[in-house]
């Protein structure tokens, strides 16, 4: 018998709301190399991250009322994770790219792990075991 609540389930989809969408759109499809997908919203971005079940990642204009530039850090508190077989080789691109890196590649249970902060200053970890 199960005692998961009828309907529940977890995340299925994330996204960042960004300063510039553009901007944001080409880091993480040229950077980072997810796959952008065709969106009827042209206030969002939205990514493959080419695995079968992964949750979908998006970048998207600000909703209505929210000022990024007054929020502080974005993101503080809530860890985005990045499945990448290849994780030293995302994060030598990263690195000669400029990109700030916020925490070196080490050996995790989660393989070869390591952070960076995006160009709105949301901080992603990037791990390489499934």
């Amino acid at each position: 018998m199960s005692t998961t609540p009828a309907g529940t389930s977890g995340p299925d989809f994330v996204s960042f709301q960004v300063r510039d969408l553009a901007a944001s759109a080409d880091f993480y499809e040229r950077l980072v190399g997810l796959t952008r997908l065709p969106a009827p919203n042209p206030q969002a971005v939205v990514f493959s991250t080419g695995v079968a079940g992964a949750t979908a990642f998006a970048v998207r204009v600000p909703f209505p009322g929210v000022d990024l530039d007054a929020a502080g850090q974005l993101g503080a508190g809530v860890g985005v994770w990045f499945h990448q077989p290849e994780a030293a080789t995302l994060h030598a691109r990263l690195a000669e790219a400029g990109v700030p890196i916020v925490q070196e590649p080490f050996e995790s249970p989660f393989g070869t792990t390591f952070s960076f902060r995006d160009p709105d200053g949301y901080v992603v970890t990037v791990h390489s075991a499934a």
